[in-house]
Protein backbone atom coordinates (compact mmCIF):
# COMPACT_ATOMS: atom_id res chain seq x y z
CA UNK A 1 0.00 0.00 0.00
CA UNK A 2 1.20 3.36 -0.88
CA UNK A 3 1.47 5.89 1.67
CA UNK A 4 -0.97 9.34 1.63
CA UNK A 5 0.99 12.49 2.29
CA UNK A 6 -1.51 15.26 2.25
CA UNK A 7 -2.06 17.80 -0.18
CA UNK A 8 -1.62 21.40 -0.17
CA UNK A 9 -4.69 23.38 1.16
CA UNK A 10 -7.55 23.32 -0.72
CA UNK A 11 -10.24 26.61 0.30
CA UNK A 12 -14.08 26.59 -1.55
CA UNK A 13 -16.77 28.43 -1.53
CA UNK A 14 -20.00 27.65 1.23
CA UNK A 15 -21.52 24.49 0.37
CA UNK A 16 -24.84 24.56 1.65
CA UNK A 17 -25.08 20.22 1.96
CA UNK A 18 -22.47 20.45 4.95
CA UNK A 19 -24.56 20.91 7.41
CA UNK A 20 -26.31 18.06 6.18
CA UNK A 21 -23.33 15.85 5.61
CA UNK A 22 -22.14 16.74 9.90
CA UNK A 23 -25.85 15.34 10.40
CA UNK A 24 -25.51 12.17 8.71
CA UNK A 25 -21.93 11.78 10.54
CA UNK A 26 -23.36 12.97 13.89
CA UNK A 27 -25.92 10.17 13.33
CA UNK A 28 -23.64 7.65 12.52
CA UNK A 29 -21.00 8.48 15.23
CA UNK A 30 -23.84 8.30 18.04
CA UNK A 31 -24.97 5.42 16.47
CA UNK A 32 -21.55 3.52 16.58
CA UNK A 33 -20.86 4.94 20.04
CA UNK A 34 -23.85 3.45 21.38
CA UNK A 35 -24.43 6.04 24.18
CA UNK A 36 -20.35 6.56 25.35
CA UNK A 37 -20.52 9.98 23.23
CA UNK A 38 -21.67 12.66 25.82
CA UNK A 39 -22.04 16.01 23.00
CA UNK A 40 -21.35 16.03 19.13
CA UNK A 41 -20.97 19.41 17.77
CA UNK A 42 -20.24 20.56 14.03
CA UNK A 43 -17.15 23.24 14.33
CA UNK A 44 -14.91 24.20 11.93
CA UNK A 45 -15.54 26.73 9.05
CA UNK A 46 -17.92 24.55 7.53
CA UNK A 47 -20.34 24.93 10.18
CA UNK A 48 -19.97 28.80 9.63
CA UNK A 49 -23.01 29.56 6.60
CA UNK A 50 -21.09 31.56 3.96
CA UNK A 51 -17.58 31.24 4.71
CA UNK A 52 -15.30 29.58 2.51
CA UNK A 53 -13.98 26.53 4.21
CA UNK A 54 -11.90 23.87 3.38
CA UNK A 55 -13.48 20.99 2.10
CA UNK A 56 -13.22 19.10 5.46
CA UNK A 57 -16.26 18.43 8.22
CA UNK A 58 -15.21 18.80 11.36
CA UNK A 59 -16.86 17.28 14.37
CA UNK A 60 -16.37 17.81 18.19
CA UNK A 61 -17.08 14.69 20.01
CA UNK A 62 -17.15 15.05 23.57
CA UNK A 63 -16.96 12.30 26.62
CA UNK A 64 -16.67 12.48 30.53
CA UNK A 65 -14.00 10.20 31.15
CA UNK A 66 -10.83 8.96 29.75
CA UNK A 67 -12.36 5.58 29.94
CA UNK A 68 -15.12 6.84 27.89
CA UNK A 69 -12.55 8.05 25.56
CA UNK A 70 -10.89 4.96 25.12
CA UNK A 71 -14.30 3.15 24.65
CA UNK A 72 -15.39 5.55 21.67
CA UNK A 73 -12.23 5.61 20.02
CA UNK A 74 -12.30 1.97 18.15
CA UNK A 75 -16.11 2.64 17.11
CA UNK A 76 -15.48 5.56 15.68
CA UNK A 77 -12.54 3.94 14.24
CA UNK A 78 -14.72 0.85 12.77
CA UNK A 79 -16.30 3.89 10.92
CA UNK A 80 -13.77 4.24 8.34
CA UNK A 81 -11.65 6.94 10.86
CA UNK A 82 -8.20 6.69 11.10
CA UNK A 83 -6.75 8.03 14.55
CA UNK A 84 -3.94 9.59 16.48
CA UNK A 85 -3.24 10.72 19.63
CA UNK A 86 -3.16 14.56 20.40
CA UNK A 87 0.26 15.50 21.29
CA UNK A 88 -1.25 17.99 23.84
CA UNK A 89 -0.30 16.99 27.45
CA UNK A 90 -2.62 19.18 29.05
CA UNK A 91 -5.79 18.19 26.72
CA UNK A 92 -5.96 14.36 25.90
CA UNK A 93 -7.76 13.63 22.85
CA UNK A 94 -7.68 12.08 19.33
CA UNK A 95 -8.29 13.41 16.03
CA UNK A 96 -9.45 10.99 14.12
CA UNK A 97 -9.55 11.57 10.19
CA UNK A 98 -11.31 10.14 7.10
CA UNK A 99 -9.11 10.47 4.08
CA UNK A 100 -10.71 11.70 0.45
CA UNK A 101 -7.79 10.40 -2.23
CA UNK A 102 -6.80 13.17 -4.56
CA UNK A 103 -3.86 13.22 -7.23
CA UNK A 104 -1.25 9.97 -7.04
CA UNK A 105 -0.28 10.10 -3.62
CA UNK A 106 -2.22 12.97 -1.96
CA UNK A 107 -5.20 12.70 0.23
CA UNK A 108 -6.95 15.11 2.28
CA UNK A 109 -9.56 14.16 5.02
CA UNK A 110 -13.47 14.66 4.17
CA UNK A 111 -14.19 14.52 7.73
CA UNK A 112 -12.13 14.93 11.16
CA UNK A 113 -13.44 14.31 14.18
CA UNK A 114 -11.88 15.40 17.67
CA UNK A 115 -12.39 13.46 20.68
CA UNK A 116 -12.09 15.10 23.55
CA UNK A 117 -13.44 15.91 27.11
CA UNK A 118 -16.61 18.13 27.51
CA UNK A 119 -15.56 21.06 29.20
CA UNK A 120 -11.45 20.42 27.89
CA UNK A 121 -9.54 23.75 27.07
CA UNK A 122 -9.79 22.57 23.33
CA UNK A 123 -13.95 22.20 23.54
CA UNK A 124 -13.90 25.23 25.27
CA UNK A 125 -12.03 27.12 22.21
CA UNK A 126 -13.86 25.75 19.90
CA UNK A 127 -17.49 26.50 20.72
CA UNK A 128 -16.26 30.30 21.38
CA UNK A 129 -14.99 30.62 18.05
CA UNK A 130 -17.59 29.10 16.38
CA UNK A 131 -20.56 30.31 18.06
CA UNK A 132 -19.10 33.79 17.78
CA UNK A 133 -18.68 33.76 14.16
CA UNK A 134 -22.12 32.23 14.07
CA UNK A 135 -23.26 35.36 15.81
CA UNK A 136 -21.44 38.06 13.98
CA UNK A 137 -21.53 38.29 10.51
CA UNK A 138 -18.59 41.21 10.01
CA UNK A 139 -15.96 39.06 11.98
CA UNK A 140 -17.00 35.45 10.21
CA UNK A 141 -15.96 38.02 6.87
CA UNK A 142 -13.14 39.17 8.72
CA UNK A 143 -11.74 35.99 9.13
CA UNK A 144 -12.27 34.62 5.73
CA UNK A 145 -10.35 37.76 4.74
CA UNK A 146 -7.68 36.10 7.35
CA UNK A 147 -7.83 32.72 5.77
CA UNK A 148 -7.25 34.59 2.44
CA UNK A 149 -4.60 36.27 3.29
CA UNK A 150 -2.23 33.28 5.09
CA UNK A 151 -3.76 30.63 2.18
CA UNK A 152 -1.84 33.28 -0.58
CA UNK A 153 0.99 33.69 2.31
CA UNK A 154 1.73 30.29 2.55
CA UNK A 155 1.11 29.32 -0.95
CA UNK A 156 -1.27 26.77 0.12
CA UNK A 157 1.57 24.64 2.40
CA UNK A 158 -0.97 23.09 5.13
CA UNK A 159 1.77 23.79 8.53
CA UNK A 160 2.31 27.30 7.86
CA UNK A 161 -1.54 27.75 6.96
CA UNK A 162 -2.40 25.72 9.99
CA UNK A 163 -0.14 27.84 12.22
CA UNK A 164 -1.12 31.24 10.68
CA UNK A 165 -5.09 30.24 10.91
CA UNK A 166 -4.25 29.04 14.79
CA UNK A 167 -2.78 31.60 15.89
CA UNK A 168 -5.91 34.04 14.45
CA UNK A 169 -8.40 32.18 16.01
CA UNK A 170 -6.95 31.80 19.31
CA UNK A 171 -6.36 35.68 19.79
CA UNK A 172 -10.10 35.75 18.80
CA UNK A 173 -11.17 33.55 21.35
CA UNK A 174 -8.80 35.23 23.77
CA UNK A 175 -10.70 38.92 22.83
CA UNK A 176 -13.86 36.95 22.81
CA UNK A 177 -13.27 36.31 26.50
CA UNK A 178 -11.81 39.21 27.85
CA UNK A 179 -14.96 41.27 26.14
CA UNK A 180 -17.48 39.36 27.88
CA UNK A 181 -18.62 38.55 24.58
CA UNK A 182 -19.47 34.89 25.49
CA UNK A 183 -22.02 32.87 25.31
CA UNK A 184 -22.77 35.40 22.31
CA UNK A 185 -26.14 37.41 22.85
CA UNK A 186 -29.53 35.39 22.01
CA UNK A 187 -30.82 36.58 18.82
Amino acid sequence: MTSQKPSGVRLMHYDPTWPQEYAQTRSSLLHACEGWLSEVEHIGSTSIPGLIAQPTIDILAGVCSHQEMEEVRPRIEGLNFSGLKSQASVDPSYVLTKPRRLLEGQSEPTHRVFLTMIDSPFWQHAMIVRDYLRSSAEDALKYEEVKMLHWKRSGGDRKQYELAKSAYLTHLADQVRAGGQYPPPSE
